[in-house]
């Protein structure tokens, strides 16, 4: 107990649990990427027909602007 007033303080101990909060948050990341895999992060590609379909079934576009936006997708393709 020779250099107990030497030491940083309170701020050295709010340092550290900072310091160890972001290191065990770092690990939890990791562990969870790791568990996920590449697969959970990607998302799915969606064709535009099914893009219309969706917002056809939502009722944000009527069956006129459905048929007519998917004879256009389909002409174009």
């Amino acid at each position: 107990m020779m250099y107990w007033n030497n030491g940083w303080g309170w701020v050295g101990w709010l340092l550290m649990m900072v310091f160890m909060v972001g290191f065990w948050g770092l690990i939890a990341w990791a562990v969870v990427t790791v568990v996920r895999g590449p697969s959970g992060t990607r998302h799915q590609q969606r064709s535009a027909e099914d893009i219309l379909a969706e917002r056809f079934a939502r009722g944000e576009i009527d069956q006129d602007e459905y048929t007519k936006r998917l004879d256009t997708l389909r002409s174009t393709h």
